[in-house]
C-alpha cells in the first residue's frame, strides 16, 4: 500500500512538473531565411528555415510543418507571381501561441524584347573591365542597338547577327577591333558610332576604359611578399582564379597587358598567365625580360628532406606538379635554355630516385623527380639567390601516430561565421568543437597537433598557409560544414583535395565518414580552395556534412556524433598511413 501510494505521488509530482515546463516554457520563431518581413525575389521556390521551442507545433498558412527535435524547421514555399504571403505560427497550448507574417514579392524577369527606338540600350566588351593592350591584342565588342543600323568602333564595322542565333532579339551587334601601332589611347572610354538608313547619328562610349602599353610604360613587374601567385586565365568564382601554384618573391615578370586587376605575363612565347596587381611592383624602364641560361643542377638528401637545387643566373617564374603511377614532380622553368651538360646526384639523396630533365620547348626547361615512395608527403620550392631549390619532404621513416605531427584547422572563426544551420548555430563553433575532440583523440594516440586556433577568434586564411608553412607539419586537416540553397534534398559528406599526390589522404577520411550513414557527396579533386593550396605536405579538407539540412544539423549538434566524426576521421588517418606501407 505504502509503495502504491508512492507510485501515484511519483505520477502526479512528474505530471504537474510536465504541467509547469510546458506552461513556462517560451514559445518562440526565429528565421534563419528569410531574415527580413519583406522579400523581393526573382525565384519561384524559396525556403522558410528557422526553428522554435522544441515542443512547440509549427503551421505556415494552416500547414502543418514538421518540427525536428532541435526545434528547427523547413517549408518549401512555391511562389505565384507577385505577392505571396506567409502566416507562421508556433504553439505550445491553445492558449500560448504566436504569429509571424513574411512576404515574398516574385517578380518574373520580364521577356528580352528588340530595342525599338533610335538608340543603342547595352554595350558589352571582352575581356570584361579595363584592359590595358599591345598593338596586335583584341578587344571584342557586343552591342544592343536598334535593328538595321550601321555601327563600328573606330572604324571598324559592327554586324547585326541574325535573329536565329540571338534567340529572336533584333538589333544584336558584334565585332572585333584589333590594337593598331599607331593607337596611343590612355585611360579611354571608346565611341561606338550609330547610323542610321536616313543618316541619323548617335555616339555611345564604353563603360570600360582602354589604354594601349607606350615604351614609357613598365613592362617587367618583380613579385612580392610570400604568396605571390599566377592564375591560368581571368575567369572567377567564389574561390578565385584558377591558379596555377605560389611563386616565390623577386622574381621578374614580362608584363604584356592589363585585365581588370590582374596583369598579364608573358611566361613564354606561347604560354601566358596573369597575376593581380597588388602581388608586384613595376621595375625601372630599361630593365631586362627574364630569362636565363641554366647552370649546374645537383642532388642531395638530409635527414628529413631531398633537395635539388638549379643554377639560374636570374630568378625565373615556375609551375611545378605531381604524377602518380608512378610518383614523380615535375618543375616546369619559364625562359629557362637548357646549357647543362651532367647531373650531380648524392648517395644523401633518400627520396628521389632519378633526376632527369629536357627542354620541352623554347623558354620552357622541365626538371622530373622520380619519388621512391608512392605517396607524395611534399614538396615547395624557392630561391637561393639565383639558385631555385626544390625541397622535397621524405617519406617519414616511421608511419604511426606518434611519430607525425599533425594540422587541425577548424574552418572559419570570429567575425567569420560561415554556414548558418536551421536552428542558427554558425559553422565556426561546430569546426572548432570537432577539431578540439579530434585533437584530443589524435593526442591520445600519441600524435603531435597543432591547432590553427583553440577559441574563437578570426584567422585569415592567408595567415593559415603561412603559419602551417613555418610549422612544416606531415598533414594538415580543415575541417568545415557544407550548406546549400535547397536544405531539404541535399545533404551528405565530402571530402577535397587539390593535388592528385594528396588524393590517397583524403579518399581514406571519406570513405571512414560513409560508414557514419551519411549520403555520398564525393571525394572531390582539383579543389581551388586556399587550404588545399600548399604542396608542402599532404592536405584534405572535409566537408563533414550539410549545416543547412536540417536533419544534418540535428546530428552534428550531438556531442557524441561530433566524437563519432573525429573518431572516423582518426580511422581515415590510420588507413592513409597503412596504405603508404
Amino acid at each position: 500500500m505504502q509503495r502504491r501510494t508512492l507510485k501515484i505521488f511519483l505520477y502526479l509530482f512528474l505530471f504537474s512538473h510536465s504541467i509547469y515546463a510546458q506552461t513556462h516554457m517560451e514559445v518562440f520563431i526565429k528565421l534563419t531565411d528569410p531574415l527580413k518581413e519583406i522579400n523581393a525575389t526573382g525565384d519561384s521556390l524559396k525556403y522558410i528555415i528557422g526553428s522554435t521551442c522544441k515542443k512547440c507545433l509549427i503551421k505556415i498558412n494552416n500547414q502543418a510543418v514538421k518540427v525536428f527535435p532541435t526545434g528547427a524547421f523547413v517549408y518549401e514555399a512555391k511562389l505565384s507571381e507577385g505577392q505571396n504571403d506567409y502566416n507562421i505560427e508556433a504553439s505550445l497550448s491553445k492558449d500560448k501561441s504566436i504569429n509571424k507574417q513574411i512576404q515574398f514579392n516574385l517578380k518574373i524577369p520580364v521577356k528580352e524584347e528588340s530595342v525599338k527606338t533610335f538608340s543603342i540600350e547595352k554595350i558589352q566588351t571582352f575581356p570584361k573591365g579595363d584592359l590595358m593592350l599591345l598593338p596586335g591584342d583584341e578587344i571584342d565588342f557586343s552591342v544592343k542597338a536598334l535593328t538595321a543600323c550601321n555601327l563600328e568602333v573606330l572604324g571598324k564595322k559592327l554586324y547585326e547577327l541574325p535573329d536565329s542565333v540571338t534567340k529572336g532579339i533584333k538589333g544584336i551587334y558584334q565585332g572585333k577591333y584589333i590594337i593598331q601601332t599607331t593607337d596611343s589611347f590612355m585611360f579611354e572610354n571608346l565611341p561606338i558610332k550609330m547610323t542610321s538608313s536616313d543618316n541619323k547619328v548617335l555616339l555611345k562610349e564604353t563603360t570600360a576604359q582602354f589604354t594601349v602599353m607606350q615604351p614609357t610604360m613598365p613592362d617587367i613587374y618583380i613579385t612580392k611578399g610570400r604568396l605571390s601567385h599566377l592564375v591560368y586565365g581571368i575567369g572567377d568564382d567564389r574561390l578565385g582564379g584558377a591558379k596555377i601554384g605560389y611563386i616565390d618573391s623577386l622574381i621578374h615578370l614580362k608584363i604584356i597587358g592589363k585585365v581588370g586587376n590582374d596583369y598579364k605575363v608573358r611566361l613564354t612565347k606561347n604560354r601566358m598567365a596573369y597575376i593581380p596587381s597588388e602581388l608586384v611592383n613595376p621595375m625601372p624602364l630599361g630593365t631586362f625580360e627574364p630569362n636565363s641560361l641554366t647552370g649546374k643542377i645537383i642532388g642531395y638528401g638530409d635527414s628529413l628532406y631531398d633537395y635539388v637545387s638549379i643554377q639560374l643566373f636570374e630568378k625565373l617564374p615556375y609551375q611545378s606538379f605531381q604524377l602518380t603511377d608512378p610518383s614523380k614532380i615535375v618543375v616546369d622553368i619559364f625562359g629557362a635554355t637548357n646549357n647543362t651538360n651532367w647531373i650531380n646526384q648524392l648517395e644523401s639523396l633518400r627520396e628521389i630516385t632519378k633526376i632527369e630533365y629536357e627542354q620541352i620547348e623554347d623558354g620552357i626547361f622541365r626538371v622530373t623527380l622520380s619519388l621512391k615512395h608512392h605517396q607524395h608527403w611534399g614538396h615547395s620550392i624557392f630561391y637561393k639567390g639565383t639558385i631555385l631549390t626544390i625541397k622535397v619532404k621524405q617519406q617519414p621513416k616511421i608511419l604511426s601516430l606518434p611519430h607525425l605531427t599533425i594540422a587541425i584547422d577548424a574552418g572559419h572563426g570570429g567575425n567569420n561565421s560561415g554556414a548558418v544551420g536551421p536552428t542558427g548555430v554558425a559553422e565556426k563553433s561546430i569546426t572548432l568543437s570537432i577539431a578540439l575532440k579530434l585533437k584530443e583523440l589524435l593526442e591520445k594516440e600519441g600524435a603531435t597537433i597543432i591547432m590553427t586556433r583553440n577559441t574563437e577568434i578570426f584567422f585569415d586564411n592567408k595567415q593559415r598557409i603561412l603559419f602551417y608553412r613555418d610549422s612544416t607539419p606531415d598533414l594538415l586537416l580543415s575541417i568545415h560544414l557544407n550548406s546549400a540553397n535547397d536544405p531539404i534534398n541535399i545533404s551528405g559528406t565530402s571530402t577535397f583535395y587539390r593535388y592528385e599526390g594528396f588524393r590517397p589522404l583524403s579518399h581514406a577520411i571519406y570513405k571512414q565518414m560513409l560508414e557514419l550513414g551519411l549520403k555520398e557527396y564525393g571525394n572531390n579533386g582539383s579543389f581551388n580552395f586556399m587550404l588545399n593550396s600548399p604542396t608542402e605536405y599532404p592536405n584534405a579538407l572535409i566537408e563533414t556534412l550539410f549545416l543547412s539540412n536540417p536533419e544534418e544539423e540535428m546530428k552534428i549538434l550531438d556531442e557524441g556524433f561530433q566524437y563519432k566524426v573525429a573518431e572516423k576521421i582518426t580511422h581515415g588517418i590510420k588507413d592513409f598511413l597503412e596504405s603508404c606501407h
